[in-house]
């Protein structure tokens, strides 16, 4: 199966046209507050509006709360966490019935000693770059971890890939890791949180060529 695409933290109608024209098949919705591309449950609902079914909806949270997730899950479909107990993934998982991607941080080969234990609590493991120490953010730092971790990896489920892609190097990224899901973020910015038409564009028409 080709790769396809996630483009995450859209926040304005054009670059989410952009994705879902250029041909991603997913695309996030940033509920995190501190971060530059955060998304109010009203905006995003008004851009859950402009899209086709058969482009997918994801929420991107930080260790979440009821009330925020009950603010935002209903024009879902599916829920990525970031920074979150895999006893909290799962009781999301069964509240919610939604998919739910859990995110697992990734700087060197410890960092997957415990993917297993995701089998069960979520839908989808999203294999992140593991931010610097004191960070303000979980991801969308362009930070990328050595994808040769992964190398003969038994991957307990379905899963993703993010940290540090970028148009030049995402073809490279699937050919090394074979994921069947790429995550971009930063690398389709001009600034922070500030996506760029062309870039997302260009990164789609990578992913699609790979």
């Amino acid at each position: 199966m080709p790769a396809t695409a996630k483009i995450c933290g859209l926040s304005t109608a054009p670059t989410l046209d952009a994705a879902i024209a250029g041909g991603a098949s997913h695309v996030g919705f940033n509920f995190f507050a501190p971060s530059p591309r955060y998304v109010t449950p009203e905006r995003a609902r008004a851009l859950a509006q402009r899209m086709p079914a058969h482009v997918r909806r994801v929420g991107v949270y930080v260790d979440p709360d009821d009330a925020l997730l009950d603010a935002t899950a209903a024009t879902l479909d599916a829920i990525q966490l970031h920074k979150t107990p895999v006893e909290r993934i799962a009781a999301i998982r069964a509240r919610l019935g939604r998919e739910t991607w859990g995110v697992v941080a990734v700087k060197t080969r410890a960092d997957l000693d415990g993917v297993a234990r995701l089998a069960g609590a979520a839908d989808r493991i999203l294999y992140d770059a593991k931010t610097p120490d004191g960070a303000k953010l979980p991801g969308g730092m362009g930070v990328r971890f050595d994808w040769s971790l992964l190398d003969a990896f038994r991957h307990p489920l379905p899963w993703a890939l993010s940290g540090g892609l970028d148009a030049g190097n995402v073809g490279e990224a699937i050919a090394r890791t074979r994921a069947p899901i790429v995550d971009v973020s930063s690398g389709v910015e001009s600034a922070p949180g500030i996506k760029d038409v062309d870039r997302i564009a260009t990164f789609l028409q990578r992913v699609a060529a790979s």
